[in-house]
């Protein structure tokens, strides 16, 4: 289960010397929603159910041969980001910069452990509107507004 909340960000943090990591994403199937995600060095495929704040979500690791199919299959459905891992308080923000077609995009998701932590989260002053319900702002949909 995945519990998160999704911000635009109105005024970037300082990124000097912040944990991030390149990532690469295609999406092969649509319903249900299944991406090939590569991050740093390892290869990830990623199923996730309906919903907003909280949906179904599960994630096995995978070889790079058959992350190279999934690309392969994944077409012009591809969306590529550095994510920057931001500590504020208990949680960790993780600040997505697109790229490509989406650049000039950021967005700030934050995941709990509740729903009642997720509803109850004051977002620092620098986050902008509230995109959770927004499906626009899902990567699947950025994806698939690729071409």
């Amino acid at each position: 289960m995945e519990i998160e909340r999704k911000f635009l960000v109105k005024e970037l943090p300082s990124l000097v010397g912040v944990r991030h990591s390149k990532i690469k994403q295609g999406y092969f199937s649509i319903s249900p929603e299944k991406r090939v995600r590569h991050l740093d060095d390892r290869y990830y495929i990623t199923e996730k159910g309906e919903g907003d704040m909280v949906r179904e979500e599960r994630e096995w690791e995978i070889d790079k041969s058959e992350a190279e199919r999934c690309f392969a299959m994944s077409k012009t459905y591809i969306i590529e980001k550095t994510r920057y891992y931001l500590p504020y308080g208990e949680y960790t923000v993780e600040l997505d910069v697109y790229e490509g077609k989406h650049s000039g995009l950021i967005v700030a998701e934050v995941e709990f452990k509740s729903e009642g932590d997720a509803l109850g989260f004051v977002p620092p002053a620098w986050f902008g509107a509230d995109i959770t319900c927004d499906k626009s702002y899902k990567n699947m949909m950025l994806a698939l507004n690729n071409g």
